[in-house]
C-alpha cells in the first residue's frame, strides 16, 4: 500500500513539473495583404525565442507562428511581429481588429526591412487616427532591460547611410507599437551566415535588444 502511495505521489510531481514547464507563451508574425513580403525573415522568430528562452528564463514555444491581421487568433500572443520590403494594405475590419489588440494590451513591433515605410505609415494612421509616431528618446525603458543601448537602436544594416531609429505609438500613456526605421533588427535575429558580411557581434546587438522589447513587453 505505501508502495502504490509513493509512486502515485510520484506521478503526481511528474505531472505538475511537467505542466509547469510548458511553454505558456507563444510569438507571430503578422500576415498581411497588399503583396509585400511579410514572410521575410524566416528564421528571425525563432533564434530571438531561443535567445530569450535561454538569456531572460521565458517561457515561449519555441516556433513562431503566423496570425493574420484581422484574426480572431491574433489576441492569443502577447507580440507580434511584422516585416517586409513593400506594399501594405488594412481593410477597415482588420485595422479594427488590430486596434482592439493593441488596446487590450497587445504589443506590435514593425521592423522596416528596408521599403516599408512609405506604405505602414498611412496604414497604421487607419488603426490609430488620432496618434503620430513619435521618435522614442535615448533613455526610454525599452533601451534599458537587461541589455542596456545608451546610443539607441544598434544599426544592423545599412542602405542610404541614416542613423537607425525607433518610433512608438503611444496610448493612454502605454506604448502599444515600436517601429525600428533604417535599422533592420529583424535580419539581425536571423541564422548567422544569411547575409553575407555580418558579424556575431552585431547579431548579438540584434538579439539583445530584441530581448529588451520581449522583456519590455512582458513587463510594462
Amino acid at each position: 500500500m505505501k508502495k502504490a502511495i509513493y509512486m502515485f505521489t510520484a506521478f503526481c510531481l511528474v505531472i505538475f513539473i511537467s505542466s509547469f514547464n510548458t511553454p505558456s507563451y507563444k510569438m507571430a508574425k503578422l500576415k498581411y495583404n497588399g503583396g509585400g513580403d511579410w514572410y521575410g525573415d524566416r528564421t528571425a522568430l525563432p533564434n530571438l525565442i531561443k535567445f530569450c528562452n535561454e538569456n531572460l528564463k521565458t517561457n515561449f514555444q519555441p516556433d513562431g507562428e503566423v496570425v493574420e491581421v484581422g484574426s480572431a487568433e491574433l489576441f492569443n500572443y502577447p507580440f507580434i511581429f511584422m516585416t517586409g520590403h513593400g506594399n501594405v494594405i488594412f481593410s477597415d475590419q482588420e485595422a479594427c481588429n488590430l486596434r482592439k489588440y493593441l488596446t487590450g494590451g497587445g504589443f506590435l513591433h514593425i521592423d522596416d526591412n528596408y521599403g516599408l515605410n512609405q506604405f505602414i505609415r498611412p496604414q497604421m494612421k487607419k488603426v490609430f487616427p488620432e496618434l503620430d509616431f513619435v521618435e522614442l528618446p535615448l533613455n526610454h525603458p525599452i533601451y534599458h532591460q537587461k541589455f542596456s543601448f545608451p546610443a539607441g537602436l544598434p544599426k544592423i544594416h545599412e542602405h542610404d547611410g541614416k542613423r537607425a531609429q525607433g518610433f512608438g505609438l503611444i496610448y493612454n500613456g502605454r506604448l502599444v507599437c515600436f517601429y525600428t526605421y533604417e535599422c533592420d533588427l529583424g535580419n539581425g535575429w536571423e541564422d548567422f551566415g544569411t547575409y553575407a558580411g555580418d558579424t556575431q557581434e552585431t547579431r548579438l546587438k540584434a538579439l539583445k535588444m530584441g530581448a529588451n522589447l520581449i522583456q519590455y513587453v512582458l513587463t510594462q
